[in-house]
């Protein structure tokens, strides 16, 4: 799941979509990084943390009647 997400915010980010705001930082002649980059970056960070805490192992619960 999360390989799929990276893809597609790889292909976000090297695409050309429309209202993507001024350049703020030049990674090539021709690339950049867009003020409308920082939102698809932060849903991926987001998307990602999101994935780790369901995937992370649950601790050992104990149900209502083991605890009396």
């Amino acid at each position: 799941m999360g390989v799929v997400l990276t893809g597609f915010t790889v292909l976000l980010l090297t695409g050309h979509y429309r209202e993507e705001g001024p350049v703020l930082v030049t990674v090539t002649a021709d690339h950049g990084l867009h003020s409308g980059d920082l939102l698809v970056i932060a849903g991926w960070a987001v998307s990602i943390v999101a994935l780790v805490v369901l995937a992370a192992p649950r601790g050992t619960r104990t149900s209502r009647t083991d605890r009396f």
